[in-house]
């Protein structure tokens, strides 16, 4: 296992071990709330709980937005350590396109989530449709980061 530690630390100087930290803590989080999301929001479609819906909506509110900011300034760090801003590498601009449209794709499902909230908050029962459009941009944007893990451990050129 020290062979290993010591072959990463020979590729890669020790000034990006923070950036690339940054950039990968924010992503887990950022995938970690979107999946919790999307099994709250699922599971509150078979009994209608207030409460799944509830966490679902919050969740992207409190964990993967936070997650996506994190991130996103990570790898904006990330790549100006590694001088990578004017390179044509197709796996960066893979990770660029879908962190761009899943930041729009939950900016719109956190909007749709807050009416949602707001609704449950004067006693009305959460919308199912709502529920269920969140749900579906929720695991579009899951499958989208998914898409971009694997670029960036690939890294096709």
């Amino acid at each position: 296992m020290s062979a290993l530690a010591t072959l990463a630390s020979a590729t890669r100087p020790d000034s990006w071990d923070l950036p690339l930290l940054v950039h990968l803590l924010g992503a887990m989080v950022l995938v970690g709330a979107l999946a919790l999301s999307s099994v709250s929001l699922v599971a509150a479609w078979r009994n209608g709980s207030a409460a799944l819906t509830r966490l679902g909506y919050l969740t992207l509110f409190y964990g993967a937005l936070p997650g996506y900011i994190v991130f996103r300034a990570g790898a904006e760090w990330i790549v100006s350590k590694e001088d990578l801003a004017d390179s044509n590498l197709s796996w960066i601009g893979i990770g660029y396109a879908v962190s761009d449209i899943g930041f729009l794709l939950l900016l719109i499902a956190l909007v749709i989530g807050a009416i949602g909230m707001r609704r449950m908050r004067r006693g009305e029962q959460p919308s199912p449709l709502a529920a269920r459009v969140v749900t579906g941009l929720v695991s579009l944007v899951l499958v989208g980061y998914l898409v971009a893990v694997w670029a960036m451990t690939t890294k096709p050129s």
